[in-house]
Parts: structure tokens; C-alpha cells; sequence
């Protein structure tokens, strides 16, 4: 598994758009210096805020992910290939206690986002985020908690589920042990 930089992509888009770090954070409702931190590498974002800013600059989620422009009908990604994004942070600056891998980051204008979520820790914080377009859900191991506008649902090992991802969600471990999810985020 490889880390992969999405700050400098987030940067030049702003950049080329002669935008401010202010004026990137009016616009997408984060704070100048989560911007900034996203853009210097020291935090990565939650999938709905890389959504938001993707959103922001129309560009798809996968630009973050992609290693050249080159066109691909298909896409084969091992396990070792894999994009994965740690140190997930909220906009209050706190760890989220997840991390995701990109399972898809060739193949480029994709109406879906497949993603590896794992679920390490039971977070302090309950907060959810909202985005543009739709989610699946597989929980492939453990016992997760699925925070959907004001429910709380228990999905075990196997179970799944699909809602329209401008609901506040938020995906947790149910008892602190770690949960693994198939997720694929639509924009």
C-alpha cells in the first residue's frame, strides 16, 4: 500500500484558479487553515470534504487519486497498489479514527468511488458530514454504527446499505474494535 499526495493536486487547482486559501474556504465552509493543512500534506480529509472540494473546483473525486492523465478502459488494482489516505482529520482538526484506500484511481471521469474504509478506534466526536450524491455500504468485517440524520443503525458483518449521501452521516465503530467497509461514493 502506498500513501498518496493529494495536497499538491488541492494547491495547483487553487493556484491555477488564482484563488486564496480564504477564498477556497468561503466557498467550501472549512477553515483557511484546514486548507492549508490539506494542501501541505499534514492532514488528509474526510471523503465528504475531498467530495466538497472536488465539487467545489468540478473535478471529480478521482482526480485526487490518479497518477497520470492517460485514459483506461479497465482497471485492475492489487493489494499492494492500493491509494491509502491515513490520518483522516475533521474540520475541528480532530482524528476521525478511520482511514480509507482509493480502490480505483487510474481509471478516470468515473460515475462511482470505490473506497476501503477501516474503522480503528471509537471517535470522541459524533459529528456527521453531508455531501452531493449517493453511498453504498458493505461492512465486510466487525460491527459498525451508522450515524443517518438523527438514527442509528447497527450493521453487522455482511449487512449493507445505501442512502442518498446528502443525509449527515457518519460511520463509526460500534464497540472500538476495528470494522472494515466497502464503500462507493457517487458524486
Amino acid at each position: 500500500m502506498t500513501e498518496y499526495n493529494i495536497g499538491a493536486k488541492i494547491k495547483k487547482l487553487r493556484l491555477a484558479k488564482k484563488l486564496t486559501l480564504q477564498a477556497v474556504a468561503r466557498e467550501t465552509g472549512f477553515s483557511p487553515a484546514l486548507i492549508s493543512q490539506i494542501e501541505n500534506n499534514n492532514v488528509s480529509p474526510p471523503i465528504a470534504t475531498l467530495s466538497k472540494i472536488a465539487k467545489f473546483f468540478d473535478v471529480k473525486i478521482s482526480l485526487f487519486f490518479s497518477e497520470d492523465e492517460e485514459e483506461y478502459r479497465y482497471e485492475v488494482v492489487r493489494r499492494g497498489e492500493r491509494k491509502v489516505i491515513p490520518r483522516v482529520i475533521s474540520r475541528a482538526g480532530t482524528s476521525q479514527g478511520y482511514s480509507y484506500e482509493s480502490l480505483s484511481f487510474r481509471k478516470q471521469n468515473k460515475k462511482m468511488e470505490p473506497f476501503l474504509l477501516t474503522v480503528t478506534e471509537k471517535a470522541a466526536e459524533e459529528n456527521t458530514y453531508n455531501h452531493d450524491g449517493e453511498e453504498f455500504l458493505f461492512v465486510m468485517k466487525g460491527t459498525a454504527e451508522l450515524l443517518l440524520e438523527d438514527e442509528r443503525v447497527i450493521l453487522e458483518e455482511g449487512d449493507c446499505v445505501y442512502f442518498d449521501s446528502s443525509l449527515k452521516h457518519r460511520l463509526l465503530s460500534r464497540d472500538g474494535s476495528e470494522v472494515q467497509v466497502l464503500a462507493v461514493v457517487t458524486r
